[in-house]
């Protein structure tokens, strides 16, 4: 750096040109540009490598016929492939030209084939070296068939069953199997309804007058008048309800009886027969004889599967609508229980209470709370709302269900409400942000005008800090829709065969356990009995929650956006 001496006596510095790229703050600029740039590759890759198992898990793949130099014969999927170094012992039981596909280092290659057939092999899927292959064929007439038990079967079409009528042309069965597949999907599907819907709903109804006739007994005693009336009371109704019952149980042993005489032979490569109904086949196809839009249509029909559909299988096969449907419930009542409290909490903390120690304190604790672990959230909720709070409720509306609880467990309500507790100091500390950010001459602007504290909160403060608030509300939303660990503990399942909202008086049963999605893929990849048949499952499920997480939050953003087109106005 270098001076010159002016006439008045000051002086002048000139900076040379030589300074170094530390004193200009270049190094510190790439550094933090290159963290910024590395963060983002690494939350595209993590996305694109979801997108990418994601969208390929449902589309069809050829089913390879594998001849191995020991005679044995395998057919299925190839899944994927790698490179492993065999162990001598397992070279040593292989011809000299078998052991010819290893490389000089020692490394071969082997892939992992889905091979299905669990009810006739008891494994979904084999491990095959390329050493081992002896030839390897496509057989156009393999199928790929999707049971509703047991998993896929992969085999031949040997015949075919219609009534009183055998089919062993296979010609003629192909002609006619995917019309009779459509009457077998309805018969499942009658068959399904009389169970669990009409049937479900008698035993409901009977469950019902147990517990009316319970509650009276509690409050007067059986040996009263009033119970014995009930009992009367109730005798009509019962025989009523015990007639209907008789009369569906009827109707569905006619329908599983004529279900019964439809079957289909399938046969494995080995020539081993699987005989089964053919309402257990889900979907089946020649998955070497599929053109590109054979291809399309089954790919197609996997996804509608999976959006609307309930899982089977072990979580394993089929769909996750109740879990979509779990996951939005939840996430949307835990927006409306943390919306207004931590609202008015950052209302009161930043606009009524005196700033002092104690307000400190209670922010420092808000801090706080953000960084405890979701677990003791949970432990908290199964604890607080569900044993003592549930529990409560149970002594005092629903004494007749007893020792069963109703509300003294896990449920939508409890989990919504843990789920608030956890994400509320995320709102409280956004609103307090978008709240101070307002400017005091607005407010001081509203009170010369005459308004009271609390309409200059309402109409002036309010309003304009709403983008803000809807930040956090968002930020609450993604944290919420993603948690796993508390909902173990107050209300999630693993499979609930009835949903929190339905057509049965009240219409909405928040004591009822739920599926979540982000359960579901912690099921699915680590309490599955095989991870290799979860492993697709598990990346298409968080395909899915990534993009309902992601269309929760675009809406948000429209509405937040929206908000701040409106008070974009000058402040004074």
């Amino acid at each position: 750096m270098r001076t010159k001496s002016i006439p008045n006596g000051e002086v002048l510095v000139k900076r040379s040109a030589r300074a170094g790229l530390g004193a200009r703050g270049e190094p510190q600029v790439w550094s933090l540009g290159g963290s910024l740039a590395l963060g983002v590759l690494m939350i595209v890759g993590f996305l694109l490598l979801i997108l990418w198992n994601g969208i390929v898990t449902f589309w069809p793949k050829p089913i390879e016929v594998l001849r191995l130099h020991d005679g044995r014969v395998i057919a299925g999927e190839r899944t994927r492939s790698e490179i492993y170094r065999p162990r001598p012992d397992e070279l040593a039981r292989w011809s000299e030209e078998a052991t010819g596909t290893v490389a000089g280092d020692g490394m071969a290659g082997r892939s992992l084939y889905r091979i299905a057939n669990f009810d006739l092999y008891n494994e979904d899927f084999a491990w095959v070296s390329d050493y081992q292959i002896g030839s390897r064929t496509r057989d156009p007439d393999f199928y790929f068939v999707e049971r509703t038990e047991w998993g896929p079967f992969v085999g031949k079409v040997a015949a075919l069953h219609l009534d009183s009528q055998a089919l062993d042309d296979v010609g003629k069965i192909v002609e006619v199997l995917p019309r009779e597949l459509e009457a077998a999907a309805e018969r499942r599907e009658t068959l399904r309804t009389l169970e669990r819907t009409e049937l479900g709903n008698i035993n409901r109804a009977f469950e019902e007058l147990r517990l009316e006739l319970r509650a009276v007994a509690l409050k007067h005693g059986e040996q009263s008048e009033p119970y014995r009336k009930a009992q009367l009371d109730q005798r009509e109704e019962i025989a009523e309800l015990e007639a209907r019952h008789q009369e569906l149980a009827a109707e569905a042993q006619a329908v599983r009886g004529q279900d019964q005489k439809f079957e289909l032979v399938l046969q494995d490569v080995n020539g081993t027969e699987k005989t089964l109904r053919l309402s257990d086949v889900v979907r089946l196809y020649p998955a070497n004889r599929l053109g590109v839009f054979g291809k399309v249509g089954v790919y197609l029909s996997r996804w509608a599967e999976f959006l609307t559909s309930e899982p089977r299988e072990a979580n394993t096969e089929g769909g996750v609508m109740p879990a979509i449907f779990g996951t939005f419930a939840m996430t949307l009542l835990m927006v409306l229980f943390v919306a207004p409290f931590g609202v008015l909490a950052a209302l009161y903390l930043s606009e009524y209470a005196k700033q002092g120690r104690i307000v400190s304190a209670v922010r420092v604790s808000v801090n706080n709370l953000a960084g405890v672990p979701s677990i003791v959230y949970g432990v908290f909720g199964l604890g607080f709302f569900a044993y003592l709070v549930g529990g409560g409720i149970d002594q005092w509306l629903f004494p007749e269900r007893l020792p069963s609880p109703t509300f003294g467990t896990g449920g939508l309500l409890w989990a919504s409400l843990t789920l608030a507790l956890m994400t509320v100091p995320v709102v409280i500390v956004a609103t307090e942000e978008a709240l101070s950010a307002v400017p005091q001459s607005m407010r001081e602007g509203s009170l010369a005008c005459g308004a009271s504290k609390w309409q200059t909160v309402r109409n002036i403060v309010l309003p304009r800090a709403m983008p803000g608030i809807m930040t956090g509300l968002i930020l609450a939303m993604a944290r919420g829709a993603g948690e796993v660990a508390p909902l173990m503990l107050v209300g999630v399942v693993k499979l609930a065969p009835d949903l929190p909202i339905d057509g049965v008086f009240p219409y909405v049963h928040l004591e009822r356990s739920f599926m979540h999605l982000g359960f579901h893929i912690f099921d699915v990849g680590f309490q599955s009995r095989n991870s290799e048949a979860g492993k697709p499952m598990v990346f298409v499920t968080t395909l899915l929650l990534i993009a309902i997480v992601a269309l929760m939050n675009a809406v948000a953003i429209v509405i937040r956006n929206r908000l701040k087109r409106r008070f974009a106005t000058g402040h004074f």
